[in-house]
Order: C-alpha cells, then sequence, then structure tokens
C-alpha cells in the first residue's frame, strides 16, 4: 500500500494514477453527434468536459470552434479556466483573447481560448440568442438550468448542421422538464434523436472510486478523510435541502412536478443567476415600493420574512431572513427595521401570530400592517398568486437550495368532499414557511391594497379576494 496515500477510502481504482475515473474516460472518448449526460454535482463532469472541449479545438486540423452556454458569467469563466488549465497540463498552446463581444447588437459577449490550431473555445452565459448564427460544436452545461430550455435547443442544434457535436450535460431540474423530455426519449421511446446517453449518480461514481480520488486531492485533515464511502454518501445527503433535493441533484432522479404545485422550471426561471447581487439591508435607499410577508414560527418552526420591491411590474426579492428559537422581542428587532421602510406588511396570524399582527399595527398602523389568519381557502388565495406571478416571470427570487425545497414542499390536494387544500410535509427546517412568507409578501404589494374578507352564505363559508376580483366556493 503506497504510504503517503491519503484517506479510509475503500474502493481504489485500477489505476489509481490514471487522471480520469471510467465514467470520466467513457464521456470523454464518446465522439457521439449528440450526447447527453444526467449526473450528479460535484463528480468531476464539467472538468472532464473541458478536457474534450480542449483536446478537440487544440488537434491538428481541427475544423470546429466550440460554444460553451453555461448557467452564468461566473460559471462561464470556471469552464475557461479549466480549458486553461487543461492546457497548461497537456502542453495545448493557447492564448486567452478574454472577453469578446459575439453579438455587438444584442450586448452579448464569450471569453475565449484560441489555440495554436487557429480554433476557438468560446464560453458564455445561458442566453440561447448568444448561440444563434454560430458554426461548430455545443457544450449546454446544466442544461436543465436554463431559464428556457427548449429554446435553447432549438438555437444551439441548427449550429451543428455543418459539422461539429452537441452535448448536453445537468442535473434534474424537475420530471416535467424540456432536458428530462430528452432523457425519457432516448431511454423510452426509441432515441429517435440518437443521442448517446450516459448517467452517472453519486453512488456510480463511489463504486468506481471517486472518494480515493477525493481524498488524494483533499488536505490532509479534511473531515472527507476519516469517511468511508457510505459514511461520504450520508455526509453528502445530510447536507441535501431535503430528500427531494438530494435524490435530483445526487442521484438522478428527477423531482415529480406532477405531485407539486410549483414545477421546477417555474423556479428556475424566477431566481437571479448566481453570484448576482440581490440583497438590501433596511438601511439602504430603494428606488420602487417595499413590501414584507411574515410568516410566523410556533414552537418548531421558523419564523420567515421575505422582502420585495416593486420595479416596473416585477417584484424583486431583498431579503429573506429565517429566525429560529428566538424571542420574540429579539425577532421584532430584525422585523421592525424593515416595517419602518415598508409601504405594505402582511403577517401571519393564526394562533400567536394575533399577538405579533396586534403589536405592529399598534406601532405602525393598522392601514400598513394587515394579520392574515390562514384557512384553506386563504392559502388558496394566497398561492395562486405566487404561482401566476413566477409564470408571468414578475417575481424575482435567490438561487438557494433552502428557499427552493420550501417552494418545492407545497402540494394542492383534493379532498374526499371536492374541496381544494394545499399541504405541506413539515420537516425539522419548518413546513414551507418561505413559501407562505413568499406568498404573505405578494399579497402585500397586490394593487389595488386590500385585505382577504370572509362571508357566510349559510352553505359554507366562502371568501373574496378583493385584490384578485374573484369569489371562490
Amino acid at each position: 500500500m503506497d504510504a503517503n496515500r491519503k484517506g479510509r477510502a475503500r474502493i481504489i481504482p485500477t489505476n489509481p494514477d490514471a487522471i480520469f475515473l471510467p465514467f470520466q474516460s467513457a464521456w470523454i472518448k464518446d465522439t457521439s453527434r449528440l450526447k447527453l449526460m444526467e449526473k450528479s454535482r460535484q463528480i468531476g463532469i464539467s472538468w472532464s468536459t473541458a478536457y474534450a472541449s480542449g483536446e478537440r479545438t487544440a488537434a491538428q486540423g481541427a475544423r470546429y470552434d466550440e460554444w460553451v452556454s453555461s448557467r452564468d458569467d461566473i460559471q462561464a469563466r470556471l469552464f475557461i479556466e479549466d480549458c486553461k488549465l487543461w492546457a497548461g497540463i497537456m502542453n495545448m498552446a493557447a492564448k486567452d483573447l478574454g472577453e469578446q463581444v459575439v453579438d455587438p447588437d444584442k450586448g452579448l459577449s464569450a471569453y475565449v481560448l484560441q489555440f495554436a490550431s487557429g480554433r476557438r473555445i468560446h464560453s458564455m452565459s445561458s442566453n440561447p440568442d448568444a448561440q444563434a448564427g454560430k458554426r461548430g460544436s455545443r457544450i449546454l452545461d446544466e442544461f436543465a438550468l436554463h431559464r428556457d430550455q427548449r429554446k435553447m435547443w432549438a438555437i444551439a442544434y441548427p449550429g451543428i448542421t455543418w459539422g461539429g457535436c452537441m452535448e448536453l450535460v445537468s442535473t434534474h431540474r424537475g420530471s416535467n422538464s424540456f432536458f428530462n423530455g430528452l432523457v425519457r426519449e432516448a431511454r423510452e421511446k426509441g432515441n429517435p434523436k440518437k443521442i448517446s446517453l450516459h448517467r452517472v449518480t453519486l453512488q456510480d461514481a463511489l463504486d468506481q472510486g471517486f472518494l480515493y480520488k477525493l481524498q488524494q486531492a483533499l488536505p490532509a485533515d479534511a473531515e472527507q478523510q476519516d469517511m468511508t464511502e457510505a459514511e461520504y454518501f450520508d455526509f453528502v445527503k445530510s447536507g441535501a435541502a431535503d430528500d427531494e433535493s438530494f435524490d435530483q441533484e445526487y442521484m438522478c432522479i428527477p423531482a415529480d412536478d406532477d405531485s407539486k404545485f410549483i414545477e421546477y422550471e417555474l423556479i428556475t426561471g424566477c431566481e437571479y443567476m448566481a453570484g448576482m447581487p440581490w440583497e438590501r439591508d433596511s438601511t439602504d435607499r430603494f428606488a420602487g415600493q417595499v413590501f414584507c410577508g411574515v410568516d410566523i414560527g410556533r414552537k418548531k418552526d421558523l419564523t420567515v420574512l421575505w422582502v420585495l420591491e416593486l420595479l416596473g411590474d416585477v417584484l424583486y426579492t431583498r431579503a429573506v431572513i429565517p429566525m429560529e428559537r428566538m424571542r420574540k422581542s429579539a425577532q421584532e428587532a430584525i422585523l421592525y427595521p424593515w416595517f419602518e421602510i415598508a409601504d405594505r406588511i402582511c403577517i401571519d396570524a393564526t394562533g400567536l401570530g394575533i399577538g405579533w399582527v396586534d403589536d405592529a399595527q399598534d406601532k405602525f398602523g393598522d392601514e400598513r400592517v394587515e394579520g392574515v389568519t390562514f384557512t384553506g381557502q386563504v392559502k388558496e388565495a394566497l398561492a395562486y398568486p405566487l404561482k401566476g406571478k413566477m409564470e408571468d416571470r414578475a417575481l424575482r427570487i435567490p438561487d438557494d437550495p433552502q428557499i427552493r425545497a420550501d417552494l418545492r414542499k407545497v402540494q394542492k390536494v383534493t379532498t374526499a368532499a371536492g374541496n381544494i387544500r394545499f399541504v405541506a410535509e413539515s420537516t425539522p427546517d419548518g413546513h414551507a414557511d418561505r413559501f407562505w412568507a413568499l406568498a404573505l409578501a405578494i399579497h402585500a404589494a397586490s394593487n389595488p391594497a386590500a385585505p382577504i374578507e370572509f362571508m357566510s352564505d349559510g352553505a359554507g363559508e366562502r371568501y373574496r379576494n378583493d385584490t384578485a376580483g374573484f369569489l371562490y366556493g
């Protein structure tokens, strides 16, 4: 045994000195015109893809440029950095041309690496229009996270008409995504597009020696060094937002969109680009109106403040603040500075929340503070406008796994009596507290502002959301 070996990994690759593990080599060596990888996060696929891209582009007589679409600007730069790393390791002469304009009319640019072959790798962010009119090979990284996957495919695919290949690499984002449709078409429906399909879960990677490779790369004092494959698997799973997130992000199991109220594609379409500064402080100056929603936590649930700013017809998230096991006075010290500047505030008045509403109304006025008591009908009146804002792309939310998990927890179910109910699985992290805080903030921003009113017609409770102008039975 190598005396310099680090870690407790039990599965050693057949060739421990090889740069790539078998699943990475299989992906690199696959020269299919169309290939797709559904993968676990953080197993070195993007890194391997960068190597293959550089190898193709640097080859003597290479005929095609490479056009890479990453999720955002940060990922676009990281991909080029990986390509530069491989160029140095493999002695592939390459020149970093920095950021270059690829479409002056639309202000689109790419990070460009040029090889001695004369061919280039262009790494861009996720705008599908950046792919239009370009000839050469395509790499669509984290494809399922793109806002409009179908449009991305439609624009990118014609670029390989005159040669080259197209690669899709991604984790899943819901069962109804275009990406999962491609996977199912290839696996279950005869593969009419002739896609070469690859699938690597976290367990697959561990079975091929991934933990060994990871432990050799990490510092000797890293906590992962003392883990076996089973312990590392549990370590990763325990850090996921919830079981659904783990299955999707690491086990290539797309989340079931049909059982959830909010589809993943809606969430992805409303998320800020990774790395985009969106958070504000209550002491900052705001150009638009500010609205607050507060879901009050009971014994085991979170209190969550969600702050929105209205600019034009879009609501931009400016703060999401969860509070857990804090005294009411300590939570008010966080909430009240935001209430001071807010145009309107909606607070969960269910149970103990009524006291929170009374105190806030005494301090900030009944006309600015509305208490909302959650019932089945009220939840319906709050949930549909939230979904409507997402469908209209009139909402921006953080790219955050906990927020994504909370938005996914809510399910719409029909009772035996035919009534609609909105339910959420309660977890150690609450019961979709962020969902309801956001829904309350959206209600606070409704125009014209009006409370949810109740009335009875003798046949059961009905309610009217005067903001929306609808009557529900």
